[in-house]
């Protein structure tokens, strides 16, 4: 299963829902649509999986970034660069998310467990947020959830974007250095925004 779940994730990626084809993953996994549709149900039941697995993973490497052994603000600095390196090295990741959003988030909704899957990720925010409140580093009244908004809308946009703003600005892919002054630069966007 895990072989159908990886080539589903390029093929729903690169094509989104409508345009991928059940076909095509079968014969790239040698096995059937019927063994694909037995396991998933359907063609959207295979996309939510994937959608699901998409999710799982992320969350299970940021619970190993061990953010609590870490003061607050380091934490969040390596939280926040972790999530830039993660997009940066998953476009895949990002463009499941943005097929999702062209359906209005219509199959992730039929997910019996993806809420579950994002609560330790707002939890760890939380969790280091309310340190940094109590250590008087960090200023109150801020939101896990927006703090988390943040975070991802400044790193995803890296990714989901690169192409138009590339050929917007005349900006081709960037060098190594420049991707790196990126982060840095989100990274203290981020800290600055939570800082006192």
């Amino acid at each position: 299963m895990a072989e159908i779940l990886e080539v589903a994730t390029t093929e729903f990626a690169d094509k989104g829902l409508s345009g991928a084809r059940i076909d095509e993953i079968a014969a790239a996994t040698r096995t059937s649509k019927r063994m694909i549709y037995y396991y998933f149900g359907s063609k959207e039941g295979l996309y939510v999986a994937v959608l699901e697995e998409a999710y799982r993973s992320m969350r299970q490497i940021e619970s190993s970034l061990h953010l609590n052994d870490l003061d607050p603000q380091e934490a969040l600095k390596r939280l926040v660069a972790f999530t830039f390196d993660h997009h940066s090295a998953n476009e895949y990741y990002v463009r499941l998310v943005m097929n999702e959003n062209i359906q209005r988030g219509q199959y992730l909704s039929q997910s019996k467990i993806i809420q579950q899957l994002n609560v330790p990720a707002i939890e760890a925010i939380r969790h280091l947020y309310e340190r940094g409140v109590k250590a008087g580093v960090f200023r109150q009244g801020l939101d896990p959830v927006d703090i988390h908004a943040s975070i991802s809308a400044l790193t995803f946009f890296n990714v989901s974007n690169k192409h138009t703003f590339g050929l917007i600005f005349k900006r081709g892919k960037a060098s190594a250095a420049a991707a790196a002054a990126r982060r840095q630069n989100i990274v203290e966007m981020v800290l600055r925004f939570v800082q006192k």
